[in-house]
């Protein structure tokens, strides 16, 4: 008997991200103060992923060009984004203050953090060099239990995720939010702006632009931009 061809196994179904609109996010970051506020700032205006923004060095940043150098993204990717130009003086202040720290750490004897690459073999003092410290640091440093150098890590993205959740709560958005929801917000409002799908898909890090067209079903004007015939100069009023 001739065998029965088996069916395709079917693609689970791709669930549409949850977007806030720009208001809703005003809402959001307004109820968020300090690093965490900053940070989520840049999830949405810059549309960095969570770890991105936690690990970025300060030599990732470049504040004249308003550039953000996203070093070994999802996939093992660089890219570079867009730093909003209304970050750009928060952020400045903010790396005084983190300077001025490391600056006390070096001169305790600490200042050092993790190398990628394990560079620190090479390099053996870029560890404690300004343009490799986290732009977002922990508020402790850590003793390494391999080389016993005092450490600090990036903030721990735990914080900032705990930050957006008790803000949306204060905020009484309708709707779940989370730190991933700032991105995916972000290619929204780019998209409702006219901005091309592959230039969000650069932005984003998508390896295919298939990923980021998922962003323009969640258009509130629709996909094809197609009006509805209700809403039409012939419409009827109710």
């Amino acid at each position: 008997m001739p065998r029965t061809p088996e069916a395709p196994t079917p693609h689970p179904p791709r669930l549409l991200p949850a977007v806030l609109t720009q208001a809703e996010v005003s809402a959001l970051l307004d109820r968020m103060t300090g690093v965490p506020r900053l940070m989520a700032s840049l999830l949405y205006g810059a549309g960095l992923r969570l770890l991105e923004c936690a690990e970025l060095r300060v030599k990732d940043l470049d504040l004249e060009r308003r550039e953000i150098l996203v070093r070994d993204g999802k996939g093992r990717k660089d890219r570079i984004t867009m730093l909003p130009l209304r970050l750009v003086p928060p952020l400045r202040d903010h790396l005084t203050a983190v300077c001025a720290q490391h600056a006390a750490d070096v001169a305790a004897g600490t200042g050092w953090v993790t190398l990628p690459d394990a560079l620190d073999r090479n390099y053996p003092n870029a560890g404690r060099a300004w343009p490799w410290q986290w732009v977002f640091p922990a508020t402790r440093p850590h003793r390494d239990r391999e080389t016993g150098q005092l450490r600090r890590h990036h903030l721990h993205e735990t914080v900032l995720q705990r930050a957006v959740r008790e803000a949306s709560l204060a905020a009484g958005l309708s709707r779940r939010a989370s730190c991933h929801t700032l991105r995916h917000s972000f290619a929204t409002h780019l998209l409702e702006a006219g901005y091309d799908i592959r230039t969000i898909q650069e932005l984003l890090g998508h390896r295919d632009v298939s990923t980021t067209m998922i962003y323009i079903h969640v258009l509130n004007r629709g996909g094809l931009a197609v009006r509805s015939p209700l809403d039409g100069p012939f419409g009827p009023r109710l």
